[in-house]
C-alpha cells in the first residue's frame, strides 16, 4: 500500500452532483424568461457545451468563448431574440446555488480528511466554484480549491498542475493520489504531472485510449481500500 498524503480530487461528477446543479439552473434560468424548457433544448445545450468545454481543454478557445458562445449559438437555433452572453451570467448565478453532492462524497471526504490533506482541482468557472463549495457540507474538509480559471491554464496541461504544485506545502509527487472522472482532463492530465491516478467510473465507459491508470473504480468508497487497505477504517 502506497503511502499517499495528497488527495486531489475533481469537482464536478467526482463530488458534487453537476447533472442536477445544471438542470436545476437550466430549468430556473429558461423558466424566468418564458423560454422553452423541454428536454430537447437542455440535450441541445448539454450536445453545445460539451463540444465549448472540450476545446477549452485542448487549448483551441478560452473560457470567455465559453461564456459568450453557448447560450448565442443556443438561441440562434432556436431563434431566441435574447443576448446570449447575458443570460449566461443569469444561468451561472442559478448553477452556483447547486451543491448536492454524489452518494457517498461527504461520508467519503469527512473519513478521508482525517488522515489526508484533500484539494479540489477543477476546470470549472471560479465565481461558479466557489459558490457551490462555500454552500456544501464538502468545505469544512478541503484544504483548498484551485480553479483553472484563476490559474491561467487548465486540465490536462502541465502548466495548471504546476501552479497547483507551486501552492500546496512540502508538495511530493510520490505522495499525490489524483481522483477524477474524466479520461481527457483529469486522467491525461494527471499521468503528465507524474502523479498516481484513480479514474472515478461509475458508468462503466471504456478506456478508449488505454491510459495507463493506477486504479479504477465505480464507488467513492472503493477508495478506503486503497487508501487503507485492510486497515480499520
Amino acid at each position: 500500500m502506497k503511502p499517499y498524503r495528497i488527495l486531489l480530487f475533481d469537482a464536478d461528477d467526482t463530488l458534487f452532483d453537476f447533472q442536477k446543479a445544471e438542470e436545476q439552473a437550466l430549468d430556473k434560468a429558461l423558466q424566468m424568461h418564458g423560454f422553452p424548457h423541454d428536454e430537447a433544448i437542455k440535450q441541445d445545450y448539454k450536445k453545445i457545451n460539451s463540444e465549448l468545454w472540450q476545446a477549452f481543454e485542448k487549448g483551441l478557445i478560452d473560457k470567455e468563448a465559453i461564456k459568450s458562445q453557448r447560450f448565442t449559438r443556443l438561441f440562434q437555433q432556436y431563434q431566441i431574440a435574447y443576448d446570449g452572453t447575458l443570460f449566461n451570467e443569469e444561468y451561472l448565478r442559478y448553477l452556483g446555488e447547486g451543491s448536492d453532492l454524489l452518494p457517498d462524497a461527504l461520508a467519503v471526504c469527512a473519513r478521508l480528511a482525517e488522515d489526508f490533506d484533500l484539494y479540489l482541482v477543477t476546470n470549472g468557472i471560479a465565481q461558479t466554484q466557489r459558490s457551490r463549495l462555500d454552500r456544501s457540507a464538502l468545505k469544512p474538509y478541503i484544504k483548498k480549491m484551485f480553479v483553472s480559471e484563476e490559474s491561467g491554464y487548465q486540465k490536462p496541461q502541465k502548466e495548471y498542475f504546476a501552479y497547483v504544485e507551486a501552492r500546496i506545502p512540502d508538495f511530493a509527487h510520490d505522495q499525490v493520489l489524483l481522483i477524477g472522472d474524466s479520461l481527457a482532463s483529469d486522467m491525461m492530465g494527471g499521468i503528465h504531472a507524474g502523479y498516481d491516478v484513480c479514474w472515478f467510473n461509475p458508468h462503466h465507459k471504456q478506456n478508449k485510449g488505454h491510459l495507463p491508470l493506477t486504479y479504477e473504480i465505480d464507488d467513492l468508497r472503493a477508495l478506503f481500500d486503497i487508501l487503507y487497505g485492510s486497515e480499520k477504517r
